[in-house]
Formats: C-alpha cells, structure tokens, sequence
C-alpha cells in the first residue's frame, strides 16, 4: 500500500462535526468513508488473547447490528483470512472489503474514539493518516445534550473532550503533522474550500467538487433521514451552528465546561470567560440525576423521530451481551457461532 492509498482515520470527541467530515470524504471518488460500528470502541476492552476467529466473530455481530446499515454484504471467511493478529488488523480488514466493493482506492474511518488507538493503527499500517477534528467544546456539550448517540450531561462531555484534545495532541507531538492533521471545525464550515484544500494536501489527494456538495449525494440523505440527532447531514455546509451553545446551554453548564477545558480551549483558540475557573465542581449525584432526566426527554424524541431507535437497542444489548461473556471465568466463544 503506497502513502497515497493508506487510510484515513478521522479523530477527537464525538458531535464536532465528524459525520459532515466523513461525507465531505466519501464524496472524494477515491475515498470510501462507512458510518462506523465502532468496533474498537466496543470490543477493545475484551481478552481475546490473540484469537482471530473470536475477534471477526464479534466484529460480524457488531457489524449486523449496527445503527447505520452498510449497503455491502462483508464475507466473514474473506475477513478471517485477510485479517492481522490484532483487533484492529480485524477491522482493518472489514473496512477494506467496504472499499473494494465501493471501487474506491482507500477507505476511512471516522469513529473519533481510535484518537486511543493511534498508534495501533499506525503499528499496522503505518501509511494510515488521522485528521484530528476539533470543535468548541461548549457547542459540542450543547449538541450532547439532544443527542441520542453518547448525550450525557455537559460536565461530563468537557471532561472527555479534554481528555480526548489531550490524546489528539500527544499524537500530533508524537507522529507530527505529516500524519496527524488538525482541522477546526469552524474553520472548516466558515472557509470549506480553503479547508477541505488543507484536508486533501494532508492526505494526499486533490480536491475535487463532489465534497463541496456533498449534502446532494443518497449517502447523506440516507444519514440524515435515520435519526434526529443526524439530521443536518443532509444540509450544505453552513456556519449556522457555531456558537449553538448560547441557546443550547444555561449559563451555569457553559461555566462548568469552560473550567474544565480553560487549558485546551485556550491552546485551540476558544476564548472564555477566566471568571468560570471559579466554577464549583457539581456534585455527582446531581450529575448523575441531570443526565437521567436529559437521557429520558432524549428517548422519548427518539421513538418519535428516529428509524433506528430499535437498532440503537439492539446494538447496545449486543455490545453488553459480548462483554458480559467475555467477563472473567468465562470461555471466549465468537458471537454467532461456537468452535
């Protein structure tokens, strides 16, 4: 695999706008970019001990139930067979079966949670290349708050956004910027030929039209019409959400997330109010209750709005079903299948 056709992995804290990103790519004739299963996020955390058959098992099961279907059959003899020892040699291997059946030349991922995986990737293929994207953190809290996908409470979503910049940083310091690639989402929406330009020089491709309109392509139609919180996939570019947190925030939750990302807002061009360093950490039992009330409100516009509620249900149980037999005392058997 040449640099030129090394994937493309899109990294840093969920609702940053990484579902414009991915269309933005896939609508590149070269690039093929699947809404993601997650597959390391969710299966990271179980001991396979290296085995392969147990890994592409789980890997197909999480595939079936995923809340974003994929419009390809994956074989899972072929992905047996062309998988690496590890987890990520197993998705690696998924996600270039989905290339091949797109006709693309290289494939990518925007699961922004592999910012904790950066340098398996790179282990396994080191031609990969990761285009960490950032928004302001209080518009990102503002958009976990009437999310389905991963809402919580807004103190909560600044303490993984720091911790993910944090990530983000260290592999940009580490790799440099020849392989991770910083893109701001603001810039990206108020400049995007200017930065999808950036985009293309980073990777290695050359800019062509269809990602500047990629809103009029079935992909983003088919992402916006299965759930509420994906709705404006389907919308050109725009700059209308930027500073949502005004409207979408109250004062206080603004000031609980600036005191806890004053440092990295800082370092990546967010000003705040220094008065919110002052701001007294909330206790957990009014975190917890909050986010149950928000998670409630969220469920019910979900069974209202969404055509994947169900799936979303589905997948959450498969995910809790796979990790419970893996839990300690327990034999590792492939899920779908016995050996």
């Amino acid at each position: 695999m040449s640099p030129q056709d090394g994937p493309i992995l899109i990294i840093g804290t969920e609702r940053s706008g990484s579902n414009l990103l991915r269309l933005v790519l896939d609508a590149h004739s070269r690039i093929a970019v699947p809404h993601p299963p997650h597959f390391m996020r969710y299966l990271s955390g179980i001991p396979y001990h290296g085995d392969v058959d147990a890994m592409v098992g789980d890997a197909m099961c999480l595939l079936r139930n995923h809340i974003h279907p994929w419009p390809h059959v994956i074989d899972r003899a072929a992905v047996a067979e062309a998988a690496g020892p590890s987890l990520f040699g197993v998705v690696s291997a998924i996600y270039d079966q989905y290339r091949v059946a797109e006709g693309a030349a290289r494939w990518g991922c925007k699961s922004t949670f592999m910012v904790e995986h950066v340098d398996e990737v790179l282990a396994e293929l080191p031609d990969a290349r990761f285009l960490w994207l950032v928004r302001d953190p209080r518009d990102v809290a503002a958009s976990a708050k009437r999310a389905v996908f991963g809402h919580c409470h807004p103190y909560r979503m600044a303490l993984r956004w720091t911790a993910e910049q944090e990530l983000a940083r260290a592999a940009l310091e580490r790799w440099g910027p020849g392989v991770v690639h910083l893109v701001r989402y603001e810039d990206l929406v108020s400049a995007p030929e200017r930065e999808i330009r950036a985009i293309c020089d980073a990777i290695g491709e050359a800019v062509e039209p269809a990602m500047l309109a990629h809103h009029l392509r079935g992909n983003a139609r088919v992402t916006a019409s299965l759930s509420a919180s994906w709705r404006t996939a389907g919308d050109p570019i725009t700059t209308a959400r930027i500073g949502a947190h005004r409207s979408g925030l109250s004062d206080r939750e603004r000031r609980q997330v600036e005191s806890v990302a004053a440092r990295a807002m800082e370092t990546l061009r967010y000003p705040f109010d220094g008065a919110s360093l002052d701001e007294p950490v909330p206790g957990p039992f009014g975190v917890a209750l909050r986010g149950f009330a928000v998670r409630l409100a969220v469920e019910a516009r979900s069974l209202r709005t969404d055509r994947n509620h169900f799936r979303r249900w589905r997948r959450d149980a498969t995910v809790r079903r796979l990790r419970r037999r893996a839990a300690p005392g327990r034999a590792l058997v492939p899920a779908g299948g016995s050996r």
